[in-house]
């Protein structure tokens, strides 16, 4: 499944207003005064740079960053990154981060009341392949209780964090799963006003890519600009 990053600030259906009142933290956190270019020098395109140093072996695979593997059921996240051209972007930093199988994260913010997995971050990194592939084995994420409105419950969802050569390169955006039965009540999710930019944001379960008697496989491409944007996240719930 395809989805498109936008530019920041985008007011069409396929990108989330700044504002939202259904997602109420964005009446207290979105920018009151219309935003500021600052001009990019030499410093902010040169360093710091994110390559292919900064990732180590088992990075992009947080089953096997403890001592024993994590509770859940295993899955592999994998797909490409592409330009607004369908060509592959190479050797692109790709972190994801993530609640553990019971819905929390190992955070010290989070007081969900949900067990913390010892065997499982969270979080992990990798760069893409000169074809623009990138893959993940990891648990699948639990939904969890928010306080956003009476009974609220955030659908699974994995985000990702995409780094082109400078800090000042990033993308942000969250994944999540097909027919979960939360996406109607889910503000955030539901911020995306376009129903066919919303469908962009759902994974496709790919039964080809599964690791028999190991894990499940979802499939989920990254295109950086193109005609059927749909959000960034400006937010980590």
């Amino acid at each position: 499944m395809t989805f498109v990053l936008p530019r920041y600030g985008d007011d069409s259906a396929g990108q989330p207003p700044l504002d939202h009142a259904d997602y109420r933290s964005t009446v207290l956190r979105h920018p009151a005064e219309p935003l500021v270019v600052l001009p990019q020098r030499l410093t902010e395109v040169t360093g710091p740079l994110f390559g292919e140093d900064r990732v180590s072996e088992l990075d992009h695979d947080l089953t096997r960053q403890h001592a024993d593997a994590p509770l859940g059921q295993r899955i592999v996240v994998h797909g490409r990154v592409l330009d607004g051209d369908g060509r592959p972007v190479p050797n692109t930093l790709v972190e994801i981060w993530q609640a553990n199988a019971a819905g929390r994260y190992r955070h010290v913010a989070d007081e969900t009341r949900a067990p913390i997995d010892p065997n499982f971050t969270g979080a992990g990194r990798t760069t893409t392949d000169a074809d623009g592939n990138y893959r993940f084995v990891t648990v699948k994420p639990g939904a969890y209780p928010w306080r956003n409105h009476a009974n609220a419950w955030r659908p699974a969802h994995i985000h990702l964090s995409l780094f082109g050569r400078a800090f000042t390169q990033r993308l942000v955006t969250q994944m999540y799963f097909p027919d979960d039965p939360l996406f109607g009540q889910d503000p955030i999710f539901n911020a995306v006003r376009d129903p066919a930019a919303r469908e962009r944001m759902i994974s496709r379960y790919d039964h080809d890519n599964t690791e028999p008697g190991w894990a499940l496989a979802y499939e989920f491409d990254v295109v950086l600009r193109g005609r059927d944007a749909t959000p960034l996240d400006e937010d980590d719930d």
